[in-house]
């Protein structure tokens, strides 16, 4: 129904991505507010949304969904988890922050270079991305807060998410495919 009202209000491809992308933004924050709060990095429903972002985005309009969320928090809006606002740069699930810019990017560049063809790959896409999100995440806690000691950075940034992040993977390659044609429809696209 809004695919059809965007359609017949517009046949701007321009004004169609930029809603996307503020779309997925707020997908993102609306996500972080759906959490297990495990110290010292929560367990939210972001990484599904970032996987979303890039799986149906592609890499850059992923990514600028994610820059638009982070940059929203960093201005001060308290879109994070703990809704803390600028301040979640003090914490140690910050660098995930991070992480989902790249991981959206990743996510969607393995997308729009063939691997957005079927759900399998549309799957390996989402954990290539969940890695990245981990890398950088992991990074930022391991030698932010935790004195380097990588031990300790998969025992609290990586082994608490796997499960339900590869979860998350599976869910989000089956739902990208219909909303990247949705959105194809919605900017006036054949699909």
């Amino acid at each position: 129904m809004l695919a059809t009202y965007i359609q017949t209000r517009t046949s701007n491809p321009v004004l169609v991505r930029i809603i996307a992308i503020i779309g997925f933004a707020a997908l993102t924050a609306i996500g972080a507010k759906i959490s297990i709060n495990l110290q010292p990095v929560p367990i939210t429903l972001q990484v599904l949304a970032v996987l979303l972002a890039g799986l149906t985005l592609g890499a850059k309009d992923g990514a600028a969904s994610q820059i638009a969320y982070v940059g929203a928090i960093t201005a001060g809006l308290p879109l994070d988890q703990g809704g803390l606002g600028t301040a979640v740069w003090t914490k140690p699930s910050a660098g995930y922050l991070l992480g989902f810019i790249v991981g959206a990017f990743v996510a969607g560049y393995l997308a729009e270079k063939g691997m957005g063809q079927n759900r399998i790959l549309r799957f390996i896409a989402g954990l290539a991305g969940v890695v990245v999100i981990y890398l950088v995440g992991t990074a930022w806690l391991t030698y932010g807060f935790l004195g380097g000691d990588w031990a300790k950075g998969w025992q609290f940034g990586i082994a608490p998410f796997i499960l339900v992040d590869v979860a998350k993977a599976v869910i989000a390659s089956g739902i990208a495919e219909g909303l990247r044609l949705w959105l194809s429809r919605a900017s006036g696209g054949q699909a």
